[in-house]
């Protein structure tokens, strides 16, 4: 469970961690120590501070995702 008093924005948290657990999925390394749940370890990471989300001054620990998703690059 997350103790939503530490977050300053849930949205942000929730998309931040939803991009890095897609990176953990396809075989990034862990910043923290692992759970066997990508989900969880990147919620882990998020609140531990290891990713950040992507700021106007510099680039983003996590890449967006593309535009029309991942199937969309896979079939062309």
């Amino acid at each position: 469970m997350i103790d939503r008093s530490k977050l300053t924005n849930s949205f942000e948290f929730v998309v931040v961690a939803g991009a890095r657990a897609r990176q953990l999925m396809r075989g990034a390394q862990p910043r923290v120590t692992a759970s066997t749940k990508p989900v969880t370890t990147a919620q882990r990471e998020v609140l531990g501070g290891a990713v950040a989300p992507e700021t106007e001054q510099g680039a983003a620990e996590v890449a967006p995702p593309s535009p029309g998703g991942e199937r969309a690059a896979e079939n062309r």
